[in-house]
């Protein structure tokens, strides 16, 4: 799973991370709002942990941002404020959740597990004709369903929630691989074939687009 980490007290970020790691999260760190938009625009999180009074743009406005972009990634605010209104205010940002400083790091990791399962009771995600569901790892259309392999899967899942931009070969590496020193830029090209052929065998009219020089996204055939 992997988690954003937006904290601009450097030790405390960087407590956290530590201890997230430990309990196998994958973490990004970022120290302020503008930084936290940048990483959701370029990467997919399962979780993104924010907190609330930082430089540049706080946690709320940030929050805001990322609901406005039609993400919906679960997020946990911290603040050291604990008025009602101010948890009020987080929830209408867009926040799942709200934990006050100082916490215990086993109530964080305990609202984390349940915000993921939360997620993971969401029955598919799916672009154009097809639906993409996360318990099986199957994409399915029109009564015809495929299982795809674990790394097929985040692929497929990676390109449905970046499916209004172009996904660079160094973007998805670094998404699906995380820049593994023993995998090949061609092996992306080599998943993405094998993409388009399951789309195919189900029937869906949907293929993977490739703009030479600038990256791939998917894209429903006119007819």
């Amino acid at each position: 799973m992997k988690i954003l980490l937006v904290e601009d007290d450097q030790e405390l970020s960087n407590v956290v991370t530590k201890i997230l790691k430990h309990d196998n999260y994958d973490v990004n760190n970022a120290y302020d709002g503008e930084e936290a938009i940048d990483y959701v625009k370029n990467y997919s999180y399962d979780l993104i942990i924010m907190d609330v009074m930082m430089p540049k743009l706080n946690g709320l406005d940030a929050t805001k941002k990322i609901r406005s972009m039609g993400i919906p990634t679960p997020i946990i605010l911290l603040t050291a404020k604990s008025l009602l209104d101010d948890k009020v205010n987080g929830l209408d940002a867009g926040a799942d959740d709200y934990l006050t400083k100082p916490f215990q790091m086993k109530e964080l990791l305990a609202r984390i597990r349940a915000l993921l399962r939360r997620g993971n009771l969401v029955a598919s995600e799916g672009f154009g004709d097809f639906t993409l569901d996360p318990n099986t790892f199957e994409i399915a259309h029109d009564g015809k369903s495929y299982r795809l392999t674990g790394k097929e899967y985040k692929l497929m899942e990676l390109f449905i929630r970046n499916s209004n931009i172009f996904l660079s070969t160094e973007r998805i590496l670094e998404s699906i691989w995380e820049y593994d020193s023993d995998v090949d830029i061609s092996v992306v090209w080599v998943f993405i074939s094998s993409l388009r052929k399951h789309l195919e065998r189900i029937g869906s009219n949907v293929t993977i687009k490739v703009s030479r020089g600038v990256g791939y996204r998917l894209e429903e055939n006119k007819k």
